[in-house]
């Protein structure tokens, strides 16, 4: 089972389905997660989201939240 993947901003649901690979822009580097990665918690710069190496989704700065196979991300308007 793939994991669940979500991206928000305050106001409304920006992307959310299932991935294989999500690839972010981290504070300090561009970080890749995959199924069952271990958690982690992380600040995102502004820059782009990769949802499985083709879907790009443009974010303002925030932050991923990956735990239990669930990516969560919360990012700015």
């Amino acid at each position: 089972k793939n994991m669940k993947v979500t991206i928000l901003n305050p106001k409304h649901v920006i992307y959310e389905g299932e991935a294989k690979s999500v690839f972010l822009p981290g504070d300090m580097a561009e970080f890749e997660l995959t199924d069952f990665h271990v958690p982690i918690v992380s600040l995102l710069r502004a820059g782009e989201v990769v949802v499985d190496w083709d879907k790009k989704i443009p974010i303002k700065q925030g932050m991923v939240k990956f735990d239990n196979n669930e990516c969560m991300i919360l990012v700015e308007e």
